[in-house]
């Protein structure tokens, strides 16, 4: 059975790799295994040791703290997708629309997007 941390810290590294550009296999050789093992962290059917999720942070440029930001609001809901195997309501790691906005947002300019950010406030506000 999965552990919900693994799943957790799992997508966060698929996530991270998405937000960067990197394929499974360019990962993998940045830290020196298979990708079929990157795989396997991402589904969190193995579980990342702390010198593997080191180098990991070091390869997409990241602390180590990222991959478990969001982990204490969500341990039950990700007990339970874990056992289910479904996503879990509002879980925008896995919808490749929200990580396509997100990437588009972060390749904005700051100042611009500080002014976009401002307006999808006021717009969710009146919704």
């Amino acid at each position: 059975m999965k552990h919900p941390v693994d799943v957790h810290v799992g997508k966060r590294i698929r996530h991270r790799r998405w937000m960067v550009g990197m394929t499974q296999q360019q990962l993998a050789e940045k830290v020196g295994i298979k990708f079929q093992q990157i795989q396997k962290y991402e589904t969190g059917m193995n579980r990342v040791s702390a010198s593997r999720l080191w180098d990991i942070a070091n390869a997409t440029d990241v602390t180590i703290n990222f991959f478990f930001e969001g982990l204490e609001g969500e341990e039950r809901d990700l007990a339970m997708s874990a056992i289910t195997g479904e996503a879990t309501q509002g879980d925008l790691i896995v919808d490749r629309e929200a990580q396509e906005l997100v990437r588009s947002y972060y390749a904005i300019p700051e100042e611009q997007r500080r002014r976009l950010f401002d307006l999808a406030r006021v717009l969710s506000d009146a919704a």
